[in-house]
């Protein structure tokens, strides 16, 4: 999984780049410093990880996020898992047609 930086109650080492002048223990710093990492992270997206890590992505900003846009992200997780049983239903359907049950 890609590194997103320390995670510890430690100054964050973007404070000695970046974010020079800054306090490192002020929380709306660290968050912006997190902020940066996660904008700046590259890597292979094609990997089973980078999925993941997509999805641990998405879910920790919905969990951010408050009112409609929540609600928003809860729609869209509930379309993905509807749009998923329907094509599992599908293939077990076909499935069951090809074998001449």
């Amino acid at each position: 999984m890609a590194d997103i930086g320390p995670t510890g109650s430690g100054p964050h080492p973007r404070f000695h780049e970046d974010l020079v002048g800054l306090d490192p223990f002020d929380p709306e710093a660290r968050a912006f410093a997190e902020h940066l990492d996660r904008i700046e992270r590259c890597g292979p997206n094609f990997t089973i990880e980078a999925s993941i890590s997509g999805v641990a992505d998405f879910a920790e900003s919905s969990n951010r996020l408050g009112g409609l846009r929540w609600w928003a992200s809860v729609a869209l997780v509930i379309l993905i898992i509807f749009g998923v049983l329907v094509a599992a239903w599908d293939i077990v359907g076909q499935a069951i047609t090809w074998l001449g049950w």
